[in-house]
């Protein structure tokens, strides 16, 4: 099993608006796909900057063939979605780790 995760970083002030377009646009449109599944939003509590905040949006993937379908049928264009309504105002990377235990 493999683990597609995004580290987010937006102003404090952001917070709020990001989490409600996550939980209410995001996963729902990732999840009724159906290549990414078992969706987690955390928020990131090691970081010390106090007017930005930090959240990781994780899924399980079978394969890097789901993935890589997923991202070009949809992930890509729900990534512009996000960039597009945040603008300049938030910062992501994204981390495929192999679960071993």
């Amino acid at each position: 099993m493999l683990i597609y995760n995004t580290t987010y970083q937006m102003d404090v002030n952001e917070a709020r608006n990001f989490v409600i377009y996550i939980s209410e646009q995001f996963i729902p449109a990732t999840k009724e796909q159906g290549d990414l599944k078992k969706p987690t939003l955390s928020r990131i509590l090691s970081h010390k900057d106090p007017e930005t905040e930090c959240f990781s949006l994780q899924f399980e993937v079978e394969s890097t063939a789901r993935l890589h379908h997923w991202l070009i049928h949809q992930g890509n264009q729900l990534n512009a979605d996000l960039e597009k309504l945040f603008q300049n105002r938030i910062h992501s990377f994204s981390t495929l780790m192999e679960v071993i235990i």
